[in-house]
């Protein structure tokens, strides 16, 4: 059996906001798997969905880049070691460059696209010039992820927020394009950003994701209820998952400037397409935020200074 840390009942108390003797002994039960200590903790009705802000850590900059009639757009995340470099000029510069050739590449990975030339050298590839950039600021980077964005029939959306630690497209896809309906694109990016949906819309949700939810929906309110029968239990299941999907699924989502606090997503964006006398239809997005699921390395550094001097 793994030993319990307090670093991992820290870890799990971030990520659940339960108590720390109920994510102790989560974490026990479940032999220090933190994934099914979220799940044991939920089913116990001590915690709502694991919160993942906890576990991003990474610094560095999101990107994105457009072509000029808006049809095809790219974000993209380079790290870097500390938030100083992030916010350093020639970082930002470099990730801009990178984000315009990701923008035009054929390569179908981050593999494939370090190996292409850089355009901006083409005695270089990309991953020679990313060498070369660690060279001149002093940390590590890495580019770490991309993602293409075409709409022949109509445009992409694009938002950075906070500097550049989330960037957002979205996808619409209309038979009008003016002012009015790009605002409306860039609010729904906007809405991305700040509330972390999950999926577009309900037809994306995966059936195995459902499945799962389900199954821990049910436990929690058998342990809730244990007297309820079955259609109870799966009443009380049909309404969490519901909800659940209000929340995750970005059209379903209360749209955050509605003034009665009830609009969804996708209401005020009918809204908005039939006052321009528009079909439009929200795609899809993407929304990128640094660092996300990944782990920052923890310096004990009692312990270094110890190793180094022998001790």
């Amino acid at each position: 059996m793994a030993a319990v840390t307090a670093a991992m009942v820290k870890e799990l108390r971030e990520m659940t906001g339960a108590g720390m003797m109920d994510c102790k002994k989560a974490l026990a039960a479940t032999e220090g798997d933190m994934d099914k200590a979220v799940e044991f903790l939920r089913e116990k009705g001590l915690a709502g969905a694991a919160k993942k802000a906890g576990r991003i850590a990474a610094e560095g900059i999101v990107a994105t880049a457009l072509s000029a009639d808006e049809k095809k757009a790219v974000v993209v995340e380079v790290n870097a070691e500390t938030d100083f470099v992030a916010k350093n000029e020639k970082f930002q510069t470099y990730v801009a460059d990178v984000a315009a050739q990701a923008l035009n590449t054929t390569a179908a990975d981050i593999d494939a696209f370090l190996n292409e030339k850089w355009e901006k050298d083409q005695s270089l590839t990309v991953a020679e010039a990313l060498s070369s950039q660690i060279s001149i600021i002093g940390e590590n980077m890495k580019i770490r992820r991309f993602t293409q964005v075409e709409e022949a029939n109509g445009f992409i959306a694009s938002y950075i927020h906070a500097g550049g630690k989330i960037g957002v497209l979205v996808d619409v896809e209309t038979d009008v394009v003016n002012d009015e309906l790009k605002v409306m694109a860039k609010n729904v990016a906007m809405q991305a950003a700040a509330l972390k949906p999950l999926f577009t819309n309900r037809d994306e949700v995966d059936a195995d994701y459902l499945e799962k939810e389900t199954e821990i929906l049910t436990a929690a309110a058998k342990n809730e209820k244990p007297d309820a029968n079955d259609k109870i239990i799966e009443g009380m299941v049909r309404g969490r998952i519901n909800k659940e999907l209000k929340e995750i699924c970005l059209l379903d989502q209360v749209y955050v400037k509605a003034e009665d606090g009830k609009q969804t997503v996708a209401q005020y964006v009918a809204e908005v397409a039939k006052a321009n006398g528009a079909k439009v239809a929200v795609k899809k997005f993407v929304r990128f935020e640094t660092g996300e699921g990944l782990e920052k390395k923890e310096e004990n550094f009692a312990e270094e200074v110890a190793k180094q001097m022998g001790q």
